[in-house]
């Protein structure tokens, strides 16, 4: 099978033709249809992510296919079973082993391609607003990074919510695209006063932040008091500074998501959370916001589409084109 792999974290990744794996206890063989990019594979090609496996190993965090294989103490009723899964690794492959327990049956009418965009960037957002922020209807949310796939779901799930969203994001394409996923007032961080623009707009009460450096800061400056200040993750390559006694004066909570966790503290949850959203997809009540569709042989491009900061909405990798 072929399998994009890294071998050193100084040296770029390269395509292998690899044995077909077997699956061990509690596990499952996949036979990958789709694979979304995400910004945690970047890191995870420098070793810098804090679930980077040991080397070599193959990138692709969530992937979507037909199980093929199971391990032996898996039930055999789950092959032939079209399924998306949060395996942490492997996806930029044919085939993929994953965790049995960590597998979501899809439903008739799901893609595959839309099932494997919807994992990491709909859970994140899913358990973001409604876990650890309790987003309320009324209040008002702002979302930076708001083009890309986190920020997109993010926009509109606020919406779904009840909220009001301030879509922060680079450039009129990217706030084209955020308008299109809902958002009711759009901010050029290339050209607006972030503070200035969000405090015109009636200050923040949840702020949904996936970019950090001077954009996270300038927001945490516009939140009303009580706010919520949701650390999704750092696109930027910056961390922000906050100053404690700010936090304290304005009694601004700073919320720590790190959605893959809950893999391992409250599966329960997770599996919910992902239930729920592939039945929204299914309903087209909500969307994937795939936008690029690369081969295996692409991945490169793929990755790079998203390192440069060019891509609005998902990128999906389909190892297996025929069966999208």
């Amino acid at each position: 099978m072929l399998s994009y792999r890294v071998i050193s974290f100084d040296k770029a990744p390269k395509l292998q033709d690899l044995e077909t794996p077997a699956p061990r206890s509690g596990e499952v063989r996949i036979r990958t249809a789709a694979a979304a990019v995400n910004f945690s594979d970047l890191l995870l090609l420098k070793g810098r992510y804090q679930d980077t496996p040991p080397l070599p190993f193959t990138p692709g965090m969530e992937l979507a296919g037909t199980i093929e294989a199971c391990g032996p103490d898996v039930s055999q009723e789950m092959k032939n079973k079209r399924v998306a899964v949060y395996s942490g690794q492997g996806g930029f492959a044919e085939q993929a082993i994953a965790p049995a327990n960590r597998c979501l049956i899809l439903p008739d009418n799901l893609s595959f391609t839309d099932a494997a965009g919807l994992q990491v960037a709909w859970g994140t957002s899913h358990i973001a607003l409604t876990q650890r922020a309790r987003l309320q209807p009324g209040e008002t949310l702002v979302v930076l990074g708001a083009s890309g796939g986190v920020g997109l779901s993010a926009v509109t799930l606020g919406k779904i919510l009840g909220a009001r969203v301030i879509a922060v994001a680079r450039g009129e394409t990217k706030l084209e695209a955020a308008r299109n996923a809902g958002a009711d007032i759009t901010i050029d961080s290339e050209t607006d006063d972030i503070r200035d623009a969000v405090i015109a707009a009636g200050r923040a009460d949840v702020v949904y932040d996936a970019v950090g450096g001077a954009q996270a800061e300038a927001a945490f400056r516009a939140c009303n008091p009580g706010a919520r200040f949701l650390l999704i993750g750092f696109a930027s390559g910056d961390l922000p500074t906050f100053k404690p006694n700010h936090t304290l004066v304005k009694n601004i909570d700073l919320i720590g998501v790190n959605w893959s966790a809950y893999w391992k503290f409250a599966p329960q949850k997770v599996r919910e959370s992902g239930a729920q959203i592939l039945q929204w997809a299914a309903e087209r009540k909500i969307s994937a916001n795939v936008n690029h569709h690369f081969t295996l042989k692409d991945t490169d491009k793929a990755l790079t589409l998203l390192k440069e900061r060019k891509s609005t909405g998902k990128i999906v990798i389909t190892p297996q084109p025929t069966e999208v």
